[in-house]
This record gives structure tokens, sequence and C-alpha cells, in this order.
């Protein structure tokens, strides 16, 4: 278990690189659905579109980003 951990960790070490470098999040932004992410448990991604922090269209890039 806690090697999914650290794999997890890494993946959201690139994936917010992509966030910030390629859709323009906000480290602001980013913080803020980390925070959310770990209390509900739930994906990033989702938790950004949730708080209204990415369109539909940016979390189509970030699951295609995902499966690339």
């Amino acid at each position: 278990m806690k090697g999914s951990v650290v794999k997890s960790n890494r993946g959201n070490t690139q994936l917010i690189h992509f966030l910030q470098e390629e859709l323009d999040i906000s480290a602001t932004s980013i913080a803020f659905a980390l925070r959310h992410s770990q209390q509900d448990s739930g994906p990033l991604p989702m938790i950004l579109w949730q708080y209204g922090l990415v369109s539909i269209e940016q979390l189509e890039q970030i699951f295609d980003w995902l499966e690339g």
C-alpha cells in the first residue's frame, strides 16, 4: 500500500507540472484541489472540475494526457 502512495505522488508531480505548464492552472487552485482530493479521496482531475477550476474541455485534455 505504501508503494502505491509513493507512485501516486510521483504521478501527481508530473500531473501538476502538466496542469501548470500546459493548462495554465494556478498553483493556488492546484493546492486547493490537492487538499480536497485528500479529504474526499477523489482523483485530482475530478476535484478540479467539481470546484470549477477547470473546464470540461480541460478535464478531457487531462484525461487524454493521463492515458498517453
